[in-house]
């Protein structure tokens, strides 16, 4: 497990490891109600995001975009999203998305073990 915060560019070198799979956790536009989960496999294939590299991207069609022009294939992906309450600046999670973290963590457990499972 690592976190890589804005260090897009670091996550796309250390996909050129040639990983069988990605679990990505991170926040999700509210589109409904905050705190609400989310749990799906990323289009890979699908994602398209500025041709080149980007060294503080961090949304997931830019590090594919930065994988790929280094020559990379991103693995398969598994997505843990939190809807967020609010984008403004401060420090700190909302109350909701605080409540939605056992639920995260038992998440991405699941995600874990049904990768731990699959045949590559």
């Amino acid at each position: 497990m690592r976190d890589y915060g804005i260090g897009g560019m670091h996550l796309a070198y250390d996909l050129l490891d040639d990983w069988d799979a990605l679990i990505l956790v991170d926040a999700l536009p509210c589109r409904g109600s905050p705190g609400t989960l989310h749990v799906f496999e990323a289009d890979v294939a699908g994602l398209s995001g500025p041709a080149g590299l980007d060294a503080h991207a961090m949304d997931p069609a830019a590090v594919f975009a930065s994988l790929a022009a280094l020559g990379g294939e991103p693995p398969y992906t598994v997505v843990i999203g939190c809807e967020v309450e609010s984008v403004a600046d401060g420090i700190g999670l909302s109350g909701s998305v605080t409540a939605a973290i056992p639920g995260a963590v038992a998440a991405v457990e699941a995600a874990t073990a049904r990768l731990a499972n699959r045949e590559v």
